[in-house]
């Protein structure tokens, strides 16, 4: 028996009965971390029913409460008294209590409160209850009463809902083109008149703003005014039919509350939604997060400039470690003297990828910014000075602080892909006649492109959820332009720009409404998560087509 056992150890088999084990493990606990965030974040974008009941405070006053129930626990009777609340002596038991959004936090001071379910009477789900999603304090809850538009006022309850509908419909549009004014129209000019003082503090540096200069400028300045002009006439005009209209909530509690049309995005009553109706409602819930920009200090709207800043990153990242990182490994490995400096410096490289990531954004932020950016301020844009215009965080600084932190995973995947090339396909090469630098770029490159592919992605996967070292050199919490845009030089690497880490890092630690922002970190989560994976798919394909094309020469 003992010998059996013996001969089934020396098989290996227990091993890898031990290493399949060890990966299963591995990806049910992955899988079930990717669910957990998938049901807490994007079950937060369903439209949940609202309940309405009465509420026994702990000095015994009825008060009437609207609003969802987004958690519910058990709590023992001594971590209750431990509260202040009222419980009859001797009650060891354990109550169950819910976490209710109640919103109105303009009125009531809090969107969300704890209540205790064994107090919650008459508790039902009116049809005719409105919830009202709004761009400042939150939600709304309520019923609604009246509207106020055009100089009329109606009261009529058949025709509430529908004329709320149709006003926020042209509401909504009144918005889009007052933002597409601001952003763009008004944008445009605002950055031309900065160019244009730019252009004439440089001409008086150099002694060049001379009456036929001022003569232009001030041609090109008063055509830029009057455009601006016409733009701020468009835009008052508009933003008088914005503010017209207004709705009257009545709450729960029974005070009335008048709502501003131009504050609401969107009003819905969730009790009287079919599943039809819902599910059409979870869709947009979803595209806005997705395509929307943030409001309420991150806590409500989307998460698109979050999402543009890191692929942009990536890509930019990608840009500028993979020439660095393959010419070095191509040098240590065809053309560096093998000895003790080369094998000094493979050492090194490997030492650089256990360096804490916040000590290359202190590099980032001494060396780039401050140093090579405030020199480039010097040189290129003094007319821009004492305000800095490279010298100062921004997106190239940051996606080079991250190439530098991923190359040495590009140096040691390509030494390894060039490592593994048969010396016959190399001897080969330059017996036909090829130099060695045609070897390298037209054989040993492309054979190696896999290996190279592989380490990008490893790359990829790490800088797109680093966080630490873009605190330092880019990355904010809002940032009021993208770097890309309609404006010349479109490219703006100079900009500051938001990231889904640091996103998730503002939102879960730094948002004043923690409860609301609670489900947006799971989300957002996800949505990285979901990222990083498309980035690394994306690498893959190209790295398959790659090793499929050259598998036929290392044969």
């Amino acid at each position: 028996m003992s010998r059996n056992v013996k001969t089934w150890f020396n098989s290996g088999t227990p091993w890898i009965w031990l290493n399949a084990s060890a990966v299963s493990i591995s990806i049910i606990m992955v899988t079930g971390l990717l669910l957990l965030i998938a049901v807490r974040g994007l079950g937060h974008f369903w439209p949940a029913a609202v309940l309405e009941a009465d509420y026994i405070e702990n000095d015994g006053v009825h008060i009437r409460l609207a609003g969802e129930i987004n958690a519910t626990e058990s709590v023992s009777a001594e971590r209750l008294r431990d509260a202040g609340i009222n419980l009859d002596a001797g009650v060891t038991a354990e109550f169950e209590r819910h976490l209710l959004k109640v919103g109105n936090r303009d009125v009531t001071g809090m969107d969300f409160r704890w209540v205790l379910d064994h107090k919650l009477e008459n508790r039902h789900y009116p049809r005719e209850l409105v919830v009202v999603e709004r761009r400042e304090w939150g939600h709304l809850y309520g019923y609604l009463k009246q509207i106020d538009y055009q100089g009329q006022t109606v009261t009529e309850e058949q025709r509430l809902w529908p004329l709320l509908q149709q006003q926020l419909t042209q509401s909504l549009d009144l918005y889009e083109q007052i933002r597409a004014i601001e952003k763009h129209d008004i944008g445009a000019v605002n950055y031309a008149l900065e160019r244009l003082r730019l252009k004439q503090r440089g001409l008086e540096l150099d002694g060049e703003y001379d009456i036929t200069q001022q003569a232009r400028l001030q041609r090109l300045r008063d055509e830029l005014q009057q455009e601006y002009q016409q733009q701020q006439q468009r835009l008052t005009a508009l933003y008088e039919q914005f503010r017209q209209g207004r709705a009257t909530m009545q709450l729960a509690s029974g005070q009335t509350v008048d709502v501003p049309l131009a504050s609401m995005v969107r009003v819905y009553r969730p009790n009287a939604m079919s599943w039809l109706q819902k599910c059409g409602f979870y869709l947009s819930k979803v595209w806005e997060f997705v395509s929307d920009e943030p409001r309420e200090a991150n806590t409500e709207g989307g998460i698109f400039p979050a999402i543009f800043g890191t692929v942009m990153m990536v890509i930019l990242m990608t840009v500028f470690v993979t020439p660095f990182g393959v010419i070095a490994a191509v040098y240590l490995r065809e053309y560096a003297k093998q000895g003790v400096l080369t094998r000094t410096i493979r050492i090194a490289v490997n030492n650089l990828a256990g360096v804490p990531s916040i000590v290359y954004g202190v590099f980032g932020l001494g060396f780039f910014v401050y140093f090579l950016g405030g020199n480039i301020d010097q040189l290129f844009f003094p007319e821009a000075l004492p305000s800095p215009t490279m010298g100062t965080p921004g997106i190239l600084w940051a996606s080079l602080t991250l190439a530098l932190l991923t190359v040495p995973v590009v140096i040691v995947a390509t030494e390894e892909g060039l490592a593994r090339i048969p010396r016959s396909i190399y001897e080969g090469s330059l017996a036909l006649g090829a130099t060695k630098a045609e070897t390298l770029w037209r054989t040993l490159l492309p054979m190696a492109s896999p290996s190279m592919m592989t380490g990008l992605i490893l790359a990829v996967a790490r800088a797109a959820g680093e966080v630490a070292p873009l605190m330092l050199v880019g990355v904010v919490k809002l940032a009021p332009s993208l770097p890309l845009d309609e404006n010349f030089p479109f490219l703006h690497l100079d900009r500051k720009f938001m990231h889904l880490g640091f996103h998730i890092f503002d939102v879960g630690f730094q948002s004043p409404n923690v409860e609301a922002a609670r489900p947006l970190v799971y989300a957002t989560a996800l949505l990285l998560v979901l990222v990083i994976a498309a980035l690394n798919i994306a690498a893959i394909m190209i790295r398959n087509r790659l090793r499929e094309k050259y598998r036929a020469l290392e044969h």
